[in-house]
């Protein structure tokens, strides 16, 4: 799946999968191509501004580890990050519930 078929989706994604636990850049990369099942093979250059900017928000922290011999950045998830999460898989079940009704016809019902 391209890049560009995640927009405005990104940025839930990454803080779905540091919900687990803290991970550096390219482990963020590997668990989401991992968890989707190689759709959401994405790029360095697509995942790592999405870090940036999510850090910039004060969705994720930060911090640099070393491992191997090789000095990794790893994020983690904030308080607001962790509420940010809960509120945008509530608000993506509702998108999906509402497409998909309108993909099969049918009427839709919030609850």
């Amino acid at each position: 799946m391209r890049g560009d078929s995640l927009k405005g989706h990104l940025d839930l994604l990454i803080l779905a999968v540091l919900s687990r636990g803290p991970l550096h850049g390219y482990a963020v990369i590997d668990e989401l191509r991992t968890r989707s099942n190689d759709a959401f093979d994405l790029p360095e250059g697509t995942v790592y501004p999405a870090l940036h900017r999510l850090e910039n928000a004060g969705l994720l922290s930060s911090s640099w580890s070393e491992e191997t011999g090789r000095r990794r950045r790893t994020y983690d998830l904030t308080r607001k990050g962790r509420a940010s999460l809960v509120s945008g898989r509530s608000s993506w079940q509702d998108f999906s519930l509402a497409v998909s009704q309108v993909l099969k016809g049918a009427s839709w019902n919030p609850t």
